[in-house]
């Protein structure tokens, strides 16, 4: 069998998406999953939940009240639908399939998501990417310029945006919904460490569409995402939307997870506490450039990236280097926020290698 001859050849010239396996005992701080776990009783409680979760059945479409308790937690206004997916990744992957067709544009910041990229040239979509400043923020009026020029079917916004952090101008997202011919997809992965939503229009102006996860705040194992927006833009995304994406055990968890939102709230509060006390540590060393965040990481640009990584996973931590993925994160790295006593072991390594802070 030659593979050349009946697989796509924009496939198999494609690169996967790299998943780091590590040690169990590993401090993964790589990938902005939540430090904190469940305490016994809950997880006992969990247990119950899920053994009468009633597996021989499919999920109903209204997945088990779900999209309720999603509803009544950010409160949502009753004109906006919300579907499920399969983490953030399926329903960007189903927006740009609603979009991507012959001659169509898709449009993004860069540094940004990868995969928005990805499943761009996935779906024949042209993609443009507009640079941000070297501070990381918006260059607001190069998007409005190719807004105008390229006409894009679909934009998407991270808010914040990864793997920067640095928080983008409300003012600024909001021209561009305005100048935008398509959708405005404004994916908030990360808002729950956030200053700011956009949940609040999503229903109310058409084209925008506002994506949340449950993966960076506590519940990356469940792969529960979901998508809010206006009702004529979500029928049309459901045609597309496969029967039964979402599975039973998922949605019992969720659905569980947001029954006890003091767990969630509580373990975001320290994760933004420490963030900053983190980026007031690291800002004292002179060699290093902490950059602002509003996500559950902070990003920074250090000296030789690739000597810190390798330091860290010395010392049995693991890192996000970003060198060479993007010009503008020039020996630039990514660290998830943890528990203060894995951030004082990463600022421990990061004392041995730059010495006394200045």
């Amino acid at each position: 069998m030659q593979l050349n001859q009946i697989i796509r050849a924009d496939i198999l010239a494609m690169t996967a998406y790299k998943v780091t396996e590590v040690p169990a005992d590993c401090i993964k701080l790589d990938a902005m999953e939540s430090p904190y776990e469940y305490a016994d009783d809950l997880k006992a409680e969990l247990a119950k939940e899920l053994t009468n979760t009633p597996l021989r059945l499919y999920p109903t479409p209204y997945a088990r009240g779900l999209p309720d308790a999603i509803r009544a937690l950010h409160k949502i206004d009753a004109g906006a639908d919300i579907l499920l997916g399969t983490g953030s990744d399926e329903l960007i992957r189903l927006l740009t399939m609603l979009t991507g067709q012959a001659g169509s544009t898709m449009l993004a910041l860069e540094p940004s998501f990868v995969m928005y990229r990805v499943n761009a040239e996935f779906f024949g979509m042209k993609y443009v990417g507009v640079p941000l400043n070297d501070d990381f923020t918006m260059n607001v009026e190069a998007v409005l310029a190719a807004i105008a020029e390229h006409q894009p079917q679909l934009i998407f916004i991270a808010y914040p945006n990864n793997p920067t952090g640095v928080p983008f101008s409300v003012d600024d997202v909001n021209r561009i919904i305005a100048a935008a011919p398509g959708l405005v997809v404004i994916d908030e992965a990360y808002g729950a460490f956030s200053s700011h939503t956009f949940l609040s229009q999503a229903g109310s102006i058409e084209n925008v569409v506002v994506l949340r996860t449950l993966s960076k705040i506590g519940f990356a194992g469940i792969r529960v995402g979901y998508a809010v927006g206006h009702p004529s833009v979500m029928h049309e995304l459901r045609k597309i939307t496969p029967p039964y994406n979402m599975n039973q055990l998922s949605l019992t968890a969720a659905k569980f997870a947001l029954q006890y939102h003091q767990f969630i709230d509580e373990h975001i509060n320290k994760q933004k506490s420490e963030r900053e006390r983190m980026r007031t540590m690291l800002k004292a060393w002179s060699q290093i450039h902490v950059f602002p965040s509003e996500g559950n990481f902070i990003t920074m640009r250090v000296p030789d990236a690739q000597a810190l990584h390798q330091a860290l996973l010395d010392a049995n931590i693991l890192i996000k280097n970003l060198h060479g993925v993007h010009p503008l994160l020039d020996q630039c790295v990514r660290i998830t926020v943890g528990k203060p006593e894995q951030n004082q072991q990463v600022l421990g390594v990061m004392q041995k290698l730059y010495g006394t802070k200045a």
